[in-house]
């Protein structure tokens, strides 16, 4: 099940209100403040540490099966895709990846497949990275673009099956273009880092 897209942005904060406008709430928020790692969790908010240099490694937004995650960047980058797998499914995917050759980084939460696309794919086994696997609200579909045809036959390869929730375009940079999502009410539509929220 896709479950989950990162970015890095210079748009943290507006990235986190814009979310917050369409039901998520921040699960977590870690940054990097004079030189060690803290968090600022709820109910901490902007008004209390705006003001302080903090570099956010992750702010955590979660909602119904959808799980949102961006940190700060110098620039918009389009990090990962997330998927909810079995243990079982987990492996067999890992052994696939391998065989293909692809980047492989595993450790106790998830697991990341690098793509010759410039963005990787998060492999999720722990159902609490989510509200809710069941919930009507999740993510359908996402429209990717990448600089190079061949994503839709990777993910094809690589889970040994179709991927429809993933509409792949050729594009002048990779990035997500549209986010097809169910059962929200929307009340903004284009998040500070270009991605187009649908519902459907």
């Amino acid at each position: 099940m896709l479950f989950h897209y990162h970015f890095w942005t210079p748009f943290v904060e507006e990235t986190e209100e814009f979310y917050k406008a369409n039901g998520f709430y921040v699960y977590q928020r870690i940054g990097k403040y004079q030189g060690d790692f803290q968090t600022f969790n709820p109910p901490q908010d902007w008004e209390e540490f705006r003001n302080k240099k903090i570099i956010f490694r992750i702010i955590e937004m979660k909602k119904g099966a959808i799980n949102i995650t961006f940190g700060y960047g110098k620039k918009i980058m389009f990090d990962h895709i997330g998927f909810f797998v079995s243990d079982e499914d987990n492996q067999k995917i890992l052994n696939k990846a391998l065989k293909m050759n692809l980047n492989v980084q595993v450790n106790e939460r998830r697991t990341f497949i690098g793509t010759p696309f410039g963005f990787r794919i998060e492999l999720q086994t722990h159902h609490d990275a989510v509200e809710s696997e069941n919930s009507l609200t999740k993510i359908n579909k996402l429209e990717i673009s990448t600089k190079s045809d061949g994503l839709s036959k990777l993910l094809m390869n690589l889970f040994e099956e179709d991927i429809p929730q993933i509409i792949s375009t050729v594009g002048n940079k990779t990035t997500i273009l549209r986010a097809i999502i169910s059962n929200i009410k929307l009340k903004k539509t284009v998040d500070p880092n270009g991605v187009k929220l649908y519902i459907e």
